[in-house]
């Protein structure tokens, strides 16, 4: 990862092991990574909409915490980058494995019957979860959270590849969508890593408005964040498709996906 530039502001010197490659305090003296937090709002605000929704529609608990869990990746990712503090680059790394184990929970657990709920799975995912944890917290090696979360991520991959190649066909187009758009943050991510004396070195050439878009770690959160906001609304449609739902996404102010339910008719 970059290094830290001279440059000091209200939180102090990092105390992270990571430092992204976006130019520390250029922005605002109380901001250590100006774009890489404000892009974090794609991961606030549309999941704790879609979790009040989910509330008000009556549907099971897992998906409502799926939204929370993801807005919690958000906010946890927010502090990281505005602070490089330690404490909070751990409110943003842990989050991310427990709130991909609600994902794993929700999509392995979509053909039970209603408010069924799978002790087994939740214990095997609660001894993952504690157990990264641990280990992390006494490694504190980066490459270790990144690959227990690469592998969550194989894991809903894989399952939901099966599901909509042999069950419900017809929600193929929107899990290779969500699919594209978290790869295409995956790697927009390792370019920014790889290429960051590449890209500083553009950013004091081009225009500021120019400049912006090379922050590609930004653009990760932006990708991932309306990655995983769709993965959620795929595993709430193949579970609403089994319990005999209709559900259509439809688009918010022309804009942006959510998930719209009413019973499936009977008679």
């Amino acid at each position: 990862m970059a290094p830290s530039l001279d440059r000091q502001g209200y939180w102090g010197r990092p105390t992270s092991t990571l430092d992204w490659c976006e130019e520390n305090y250029v922005v605002s003296y109380y901001i250590a990574e100006f774009w890489n937090t404000v892009s974090n709002l794609i991961m606030i605000l549309p999941p704790l909409y879609g979790a009040l929704q989910t509330y008000r529609d009556g549907l099971e608990f897992r998906y409502t915490c799926s939204f929370l869990g993801l807005a919690a990746v958000g906010v946890g990712s927010w502090c990281f980058h505005m602070t490089l503090q330690y404490e909070m680059q751990l409110l943003d790394e842990l989050p991310m494995i427990y709130s991909t184990c609600f994902f794993v929970y929700c999509l392995y657990e979509c053909f039970k019957e209603k408010n069924t709920i799978s002790s087994l799975t939740i214990m095997v995912l609660s001894v993952f979860s504690v157990s990264v944890s641990v280990v992390y917290l006494q490694w504190k090696e980066p490459v270790f959270h990144q690959v227990m979360y690469g592998a969550l991520v194989a894991a809903l991959v894989i399952r939901s590849i099966f599901i909509v190649t042999w069950v419900y066909p017809r929600l193929r187009s929107l899990s290779y969508i969500s699919l594209g758009v978290f790869l295409l943050g995956f790697l927009l991510w390792n370019i920014d890593n790889l290429l960051c004396d590449s890209l500083r070195a553009s950013r004091k050439t081009l225009p500021p408005g120019l400049g912006v878009v090379t922050q590609f770690h930004a653009w990760w959160h932006i990708f991932t964040g309306l990655g995983s906001y769709l993965h959620i609304l795929l595993s709430l449609q193949i579970r609403l498709s089994y319990l005999k739902y209709r559900s259509k996404v439809k688009f918010l102010c022309g804009v942006w996906p959510t998930l719209h339910i009413e019973p499936q008719k009977t008679g």
